[in-house]
């Protein structure tokens, strides 16, 4: 079984794009994050025709996720449990949907951006984070052999390595030590992040920006990921990321994060 995950920067602009990168790669299960619309809104027919099943999350033109899948659409949940709302009056925004499918629970995730280090986002990305996890471990620890993938735009680099100029990011959201010790804290909860132990390369990025020929130059960001429990980690064959598709007109500012499975 092939799943994966990819921010598209808009369902509606990007739906035949969408379209065709499933018939060309085959995949069985896609989380998408940031539909940017509404639940009325998505593109529904042309996945239904290809034959996958649509599970959508979306408030309006902000944010927005999704779970494409022809291998059953099974126990969809919208939101996880405890996740934080944001604003006055607080909202909880479309960012997490999980569902079963073919056996695998997968998450499609976008968390907060952050903003800035001291903007009321970046307290709120932390707190989001941090429920997640908390809910990550209880899946986990009410079942050692749950198959669980929470895969995502996840708006954190890691490491260093991870952002094209580490001396442009000093002071910055997505490097912050908290914010890596939030993304770290999954590993503490039984957690493996299978995209990088199988592409440790560095310089293999899944966003760059639209902006200053980011993309030509490689100057880019890893902060699309897929943590999974270890009775799904230990499925996992191969692992790519699919460059290529930030290419040409129309392309999303993401790329696919791709996971292949064994049976």
């Amino acid at each position: 079984m092939r799943i994966a995950t990819w921010n598209v920067n808009s369902a509606r602009t990007r739906a035949d794009r969408m379209l065709a990168w499933l018939e060309r790669t085959g995949t069985d299960v896609l989380a998408v994050q940031e539909t940017k619309c509404r639940d009325d809104q998505f593109p529904y027919l042309p996945f239904e025709a290809a034959g996958y099943e649509v599970a959508h999350l979306g408030l309006n033109q902000w944010n927005g996720v999704a779970i494409l899948s022809r291998v059953g659409i099974e126990d969809v949940e919208r939101h996880f449990p405890a996740q934080p709302a944001y604003g006055d009056p607080g909202v909880v925004e479309p960012r997490a949907i999980g569902a079963t499918c073919g056996g695998v629970r997968v998450w499609s995730l976008y968390v907060p951006n952050g903003r800035e280090i001291d903007h009321a986002h970046y307290a709120y990305k932390l707190e989001w984070l941090a429920r997640l996890e908390e809910a990550a471990a209880a899946w986990l620890g009410q079942d050692p052999a749950a198959q669980v993938a929470l895969m995502g735009d996840w708006n954190v680099a890691p490491l260093d390595t991870d952002v094209w100029d580490p001396s442009r990011f000093v002071g910055r959201t997505h490097v912050s030590p908290a914010e890596r010790d939030a993304f770290a804290a999954f590993a503490a909860a039984g957690y493996t992040e299978i995209t990088r132990e199988l592409v440790p390369e560095v310089n293999r990025y899944t966003y760059w920006d639209y902006q200053q020929l980011r993309f030509p130059r490689n100057e880019g960001m890893r902060i699309d990921f897929a943590w999974t429990t270890p009775a799904l980690r230990a499925r996992v064959d191969r692992v790519t990321i699919d460059r290529d598709e930030r290419k040409g007109k129309g392309a999303s500012d993401h790329v696919p994060v791709v996971l292949d499975l064994a049976g």
